[in-house]
């Protein structure tokens, strides 16, 4: 028996990346996964494993969309027994550099997506539901550059404890995982020199693999973490932690 047996997963940001290793990790432990993105295919499906991936194209940043895929899954399934919020971009800016659009984009993306998958989703749940937000270390240190992507990043950590007390009565648990440097498409541009410098600050020496922030998702949607709720897990490789 797979631990997602019967299932109904839904995965914003789930076409790629962090978010798409999620998506097939899912399927392939039972999980009738929709997996939404906002340049991915729309409709297409496939048997992966034991479960089914379908994707959906859709902003998560907009309403609209979101309310149309809400509909959608409604409409198929009839519940959604586990939320992933992945969707998210990280763009480098000074605090001399942050324009308006800058500021509105990030957090449009990182916390406006947030805030009404997480509405929608709680309205399809019933008692056992279970939430996991995408973090990131990011929320916890203040990187250069970075200040409204981790002030985004904190957001979804403030969140998490927030939900996590007010969905409890519900039977909802709410977590987050908060992933370090991951080489991803997003990491794939960067020159060999600032990933070199980026490996030299995570204590095991390497950044990680979608799939290894995947495990981790995967252990907090399933019965396997039943008693926790309101926690962050960090996968980082122990940058953020020593």
């Amino acid at each position: 028996m797979t631990r997602l047996d019967n299932k109904i997963a839904l995965v914003i940001g789930g076409q790629g990346g962090i978010g798409g290793a999620v998506s097939q990790r899912f399927a392939h432990e039972g999980a009738q996964v929709y997996a939404t993105s906002r340049k991915g295919t729309d409709g297409v499906s496939e048997e992966t494993g034991t479960g089914s991936m379908r994707s959906i194209q859709a902003d998560a940043s907009n309403t609209a969309d979101l309310t149309r895929v809400f509909e959608q899954v409604k409409s198929e399934q009839g519940r959604i027994d586990i939320l992933v919020v992945n969707a998210g971009l990280s763009e480098y800016a000074p605090l001399e550099d942050i324009s308006e659009d800058h500021f509105d984009r990030a957090f449009g993306l990182n916390v406006r997506s947030l805030v009404f998958a997480a509405q929608g989703a709680t309205d399809l749940m019933q008692p056992g539901g279970t939430i996991v937000l995408i973090g990131s270390i990011a929320g916890d240190i203040g990187t250069k550059g970075y200040g409204v992507y981790g002030a985004t990043k904190a957001a979804v950590r403030s969140f998490t404890r927030t939900w996590a007390n007010e969905l409890a009565p519900k039977g909802i648990r709410v977590n987050v995982v908060s992933p370090g440097p991951t080489d991803t498409a997003m990491m794939a541009g960067a020159s060999q020199e600032i990933r070199d410098a980026l490996s030299g600050m995570i204590p095991l020496g390497r950044m990680g693999r979608p799939d290894e922030v995947a495990a981790a998702v995967l252990f907090l949607a399933s019965e396997e973490s039943s008693f926790t709720t309101g926690a962050e897990l960090a996968v980082d490789g122990g940058m953020a932690q020593v």
